[in-house]
């Protein structure tokens, strides 16, 4: 679930968008083979893309219940918690630098009042930070974003980037929305991506990018940074559904694996190209299945780095 935002959209069932579709969408439109409490979604404010033509596409398998407990389950981190480790390696993404945004924080829920404080996101006013979702037996969100977050940046190390996380779990809460696009801003980021997980309705399934909006306002002029942001975030999506397998939202963009919105403030006030990625509904079972696996985790990071890799790359 993002950071900043927090009613619901209706459910909408349109047809299953083909997986092998986005791909190809991708890969000919934009050239990707060359060289905050848990709370739903609100509705897109405009369509991010046509929706390509409709074909079969397979659907993840259906998961066995998980036990409901009272806490989040724990995340096994692949790597150090060294945020500003420079990379050792030279590679396709030397010379680049990526910011890592790992949606919400496990300890958000423990400081309340602290999160709820309003910010500033150029056009109005938000909470500093959620708290996000988790799924029915308690994996919460902001556990999800870490992990994938810290596999992600191994990927990305070892093709040469210098990658940058806007938290690696040392602060008891936030950082606040603004804050988020202020450390995009300040590395001077080729790249910037939030991972997060939404939390919908069961029936709802799939992943979607979110894309900015053009905005202007306050602090907030996103002019420069909507069509970069739109090509990183389709190529994203494309080689999101070749690494998972998962097939985009049923429920939100229209099939089209792509949603874009003007009330969030890690979009609106960044001056670097940012998407979001919704990487599956935790709400659901056969999606928390898959987000609460760490093989499927890997193969999301691999998605998120092969879609960034292929944007720097031009």
């Amino acid at each position: 679930m993002r950071d900043d935002e927090s009613v619901p959209p209706a459910p909408r069932r349109p047809a299953l968008f083909a997986a092998a579709t986005l791909t190809a969408m991708c890969l000919g439109a934009a050239g990707c083979g060359g060289g905050d409490t848990a709370q739903a979604r609100p509705g897109p404010d405009g369509s991010a893309a046509a929706s390509p033509s409709p074909a079969t596409a397979s659907s993840p398998g259906p998961a066995s219940p998980s036990p409901v407990h009272s806490g989040p389950a724990p995340s096994k981190r692949p790597a150090s918690r060294s945020a500003s480790a420079p990379a050792t390696v030279s590679g396709p993404l030397s010379g680049k630098t990526v910011v890592i945004d790992p949606g919400h924080n496990p300890r958000n829920r423990l400081h309340t009042a602290e999160i709820a404080r309003q910010v500033d996101i150029g056009t109005t006013h938000k909470e500093c930070d959620t708290t996000g979702t988790s799924t029915n037996s308690g994996y919460a969100e902001a556990e999800f974003t870490l992990d994938v977050a810290h596999r992600l940046r191994e990927l990305l190390r070892a093709q040469g980037a210098k990658v940058v996380l806007t938290y690696d779990d040392d602060r008891p809460f936030g950082p606040c929305v603004d804050e988020r696009a202020r450390i995009g801003n300040k590395a001077g980021a080729d790249a910037v991506v939030s991972v997060h997980a939404d939390g919908s309705a069961v029936g709802n399934r799939g992943f979607h990018v979110i894309l900015p909006a053009a905005v202007r306002g306050g602090n907030a002029d996103t002019s420069k940074i909507v069509g970069p942001s739109r090509d990183l975030g389709t190529r994203i999506a494309g080689l999101f559904v070749r690494a998972t397998g998962s097939a985009p939202s049923n429920y939100i963009g229209g099939n089209t694996g792509l949603d874009t919105r003007k009330d969030l403030g890690g979009l609106n006030l960044s001056t670097v190209p940012k998407v979001f990625i919704e990487c599956g509904n935790m709400r659901d079972p056969k999606d928390a299945a898959l987000l609460t696996s760490a093989s499927w985790r890997q193969k999301a990071a691999q998605g998120i780095a092969d879609g960034i890799r292929s944007y720097l790359n031009g």
